[in-house]
């Protein structure tokens, strides 16, 4: 596949991640806080929720660009592993750095963050996919990261650690809800 044809991908990959990431922020909560979706829905106002607004969209995507052309791509895992990282670390770095200075945080700041991430992580992925050198020796680090990754993103909503990225602070709560109105149909 030519380079134009795989930038068209990440291009759309980066649409895609942006529009998809934003509805997640509410599907949980127009579910009727359906509690199988909170695995890839943001559930309250913490950091780590909101993570996930990037994560899984970029892999749902990254899973279509396998099937689609990846697999005859060497760097294509690795690279994917990489941007799936991009998105955590880069929103997380930023955030508590400028809220540090700031002393709050701001909407708009958190947008463009969230779309700053997403982009560097398509960027960066596809310079790995169309780099010359050959990236193929850490698919398998690249597939365990990845397992790694999805498990956190997985569990750690329905049993989350009490740390400050877990905790939503508006309820000073941490996960899923406590509410009446939490529908449990697993």
């Amino acid at each position: 596949m030519s380079n134009k044809k795989i930038f068209y991908w990440e291009l759309f990959g980066f649409i895609f991640t942006i529009v998809v990431g934003s509805l997640l922020h509410f599907c949980f909560e127009w579910s009727g806080n359906y509690k199988p979706l909170a695995i890839i829905c943001a559930v309250n106002e913490s950091v780590w929720e909101h993570l996930k607004l990037g994560f899984w969209p970029f892999l749902f995507y990254s899973i279509i660009e396998y099937f689609a052309y990846g697999m005859q791509v060497p760097n294509f895992i690795t690279a994917k592993a990489v941007g799936l990282y991009v998105i955590p670390i880069t929103i997380t770095l930023i955030f508590y750095i400028y809220t540090a200075i700031l002393g709050t945080h701001n909407l708009i700041i958190d947008i463009a963050l969230f779309v700053l991430s997403a982009l560097l992580a398509f960027i960066i992925g596809y310079k790995i996919i169309i780099s010359p050198k050959d990236y193929s020796a850490y698919k398998r680090i690249s597939i365990a990261a990845i397992t790694i990754a999805v498990l956190a993103f997985s569990l750690l909503t329905y049993y989350p650690p009490k740390l400050e990225i877990f905790k939503d602070p508006q309820t000073d709560s941490f996960g899923i809800p406590k509410t009446e109105q939490a529908v449990d149909l697993s």
